[in-house]
Parts: structure tokens; sequence; C-alpha cells
């Protein structure tokens, strides 16, 4: 699993029958800041995920890939290799919060 920031999101018209109706977001996987351990920093990669939770740009998602991605009941049939699974309320790192959705 990963977190991540929902950073736009992408339509494709054409597609195979499973994936109609299927939500796409482009999410950039983020890392605890290694100097001071004290905020979330960017990757610089982008990949396209499912939305299983009805997420929304900006927000920080949980994220799984590979076979994980197929293992919840709304992706099972379809050919996906990353889905978001959750909506990250925060993140704790020891004793100090370096995200949370209410600030």
């Amino acid at each position: 699993m990963f977190i991540a920031r929902i950073t736009g999101s992408l339509v494709a018209t054409q597609k195979v029958e499973s994936m109609v109706g299927q939500k796409l977001l482009i999410v950039e996987p983020l890392r605890v800041n290694e100097q001071d351990q004290s905020d979330l920093k960017p990757t610089g990669r982008t990949f396209v995920v499912v939305d299983t939770v009805g997420a929304g740009e900006g927000e920080i998602v949980l994220c799984v890939q590979g076979s994980s991605a197929r293992l919840t009941p709304d992706t099972k049939s379809l050919p996906i290799d990353a889905a978001v699974i959750g909506i990250v309320d925060q993140v704790r790192v020891g004793e100090s919060s370096i995200f949370s959705s209410t600030e």
C-alpha cells in the first residue's frame, strides 16, 4: 500500500467493456520527509488508479497495487493494477501528526 495525493482525473471514451463507468484518477505517491519527518513530500511519480471510494482532487488517499487492486468486490473483474481503497484522515509519525484532513 502507499499514500498519494489525487492530482487529476482521466477520461477514456474507448475502453474495454468492464471498465465502462469506472472513475479513473491520477495520483502522485507521497513519502515522509526524510529530513525531519515533519510532513509528506511528493515522489515525482504518477499513477492512474480506479477510485472505489468516491475520492476527489486534492485528497490524500490510500492506494494498493498489483493483485491487491483486484481484491475488492468492485474491482475483482477489472483489468487494473492500482486502486484507491481509502481516504486518509490523519498520518502520524511518532508523536507528531504530519497530516490531518481537518487542517
